[in-house]
């Protein structure tokens, strides 16, 4: 959500950064509504004023048995008068929050302009992608040769986009879930956290879920969501709070099922994992001041990254441009791993400072430690990492001729020593 003090000091300001995402200017029209609203807002207390005045004196008039018709008869127009105010001030809240609600994140000065992903800026590239003395398969190829990938059998209980996994290919997914959690408790300083995978819609629209992507997300007869990342609870499990200083910054990760509908992505990587309805992610959530969450973000890109680096996966770092950047966020780091089999880098991370956009959504603050006023929190998102996704960076790039795949040191000891599946 948007501040409309900020929007009201510089319309044009507001529609310019607006414009880098190639939405048509809206300040002037909020403007107007807001004007509006704060002048049906001062007539109103005027009315109550008047009304209680009324009271006041048609009070005094009966106790002395004096003429109050004509204040009567004011009070009455009085009365309709402020039922009108009201039902406008309501009309005018409605209008102005449904469009701000519509509107995506201001961009950082620092993202770079561009229409879509091809305007967007490598950072930096980590690791050098693997040379084969063969034809590298994707993963769908050789989960299906080891028989342990299986998306004819998740078809028939299922539909498109779901797969049953087998054997040790199972297990190195529990394996990948495991690892990344160890490395964010013990190594990053996050804090393991189980969350439920269903939510309400506060939750949802606290986290700029709705009403932008209702589209894209599941929604069960009762009313509640299936969350499409634990971003959702982890970062909704704030609302509402005044957090003190000390306590932040607060750092959550979780591991849970996660679930998306894929509208729109007809036809878009049909074959295989990589899009899948529902699918396991391990989430880093950092709810800290507005000082400190470029550092955080930063911080957090990190985490991420490191967890490729012991994984030996290439990957590199993608600042995204205006038109690519997510509708909650202000700046976002995407990461890229290389995989053999498409030739391709493909993202299996996204981390992203949405400012005190959602805070403002979901009313959740800290007491600075000077005092003063409660101050909107900064939340920032990252993914740490796509656990299916990352299955398919470790496959392909861990891949030999004879169609079996090495498993990565670091994951040995959760395979029970295991160090090749075939």
């Amino acid at each position: 959500m948007h501040d409309i003090r900020a929007l009201r000091a510089d319309p044009a300001a507001f529609d310019a950064d607006l414009a880098r995402r190639g939405i048509d200017p809206v300040g002037q029209k909020l403007v107007s509504w807001d004007e509006e609203r704060r002048q049906a807002q001062t007539a109103l207390q005027e009315k109550q004023a008047r009304r209680k005045a009324l009271a006041r004196e048609i009070g005094a008039l009966k106790r002395t048995e004096g003429d109050s018709s004509a204040l009567e008869a004011e009070a009455i127009t009085i009365r309709s008068d402020m039922e009108h105010l009201e039902l406008r001030v309501a009309d005018l809240d409605g209008q102005i929050t449904d469009l701000l609600a519509s509107l995506p994140n201001r961009l950082d000065a620092s993202v770079p302009d561009g229409p879509d992903e091809t305007a967007n800026v490598v950072q930096h590239v980590w690791g050098t992608p693997p040379e084969f003395s063969f034809t590298a398969r994707q993963h769908f190829e050789l989960g299906e040769a080891l028989g342990q990938m299986d998306f004819g059998t998740a078809a028939k209980l299922s539909g498109a986009r779901f797969v049953v996994l087998r054997g040790a290919l199972a297990r190195l997914a529990r394996a990948l879930g495991q690892f990344m959690l160890d490395q964010h408790t013990d190594e990053n300083g996050y804090e393991e956290t189980q969350v439920p995978v269903l939510v309400n819609d506060a939750a949802m629209y606290g986290t700029d879920k709705l009403p932008k992507f209702a589209d894209q997300s599941f929604r069960t007869e009762d009313g509640r969501w299936l969350i499409p990342t634990a971003e959702v609870p982890l970062t909704a499990s704030v609302a509402g709070e005044i957090l003190e200083t000390a306590t932040l910054p607060r750092r959550m990760t979780a591991l849970s099922q996660c679930f998306r509908s894929e509208a729109g992505s007809a036809g878009r990587d049909v074959r295989g994992m990589l899009r899948q309805h529902q699918f396991e992610k391990v989430e880093m959530v950092s709810v800290t001041t507005p000082e400190e969450s470029d550092a955080e973000h930063e911080r957090m890109t990190r985490c991420a990254e490191s967890i490729l680096e012991k994984l030996g996966v290439p990957y590199r770092r993608v600042l995204l441009c205006a038109g690519d950047t997510g509708f909650g966020a202000a700046k976002t780091f995407d990461l890229e791993a290389w995989l053999p089999g498409q030739g391709a880098w493909r993202e299996i991370s996204s981390c992203s400072n949405t400012r005190d956009f959602q805070a403002r959504r979901m009313n959740a603050r800290f007491r600075p430690q000077g005092g003063g006023a409660p101050v909107f929190v900064h939340t920032l998102n990252g993914s740490g990492l796509a656990v299916g996704r990352t299955l398919i960076a470790v496959m392909e790039n861990g891949q030999n001729e004879d169609g079996s795949i090495t498993v990565p040191d670091v994951l040995r000891p959760y395979m029970g020593g295991l160090a090749r599946i075939s």
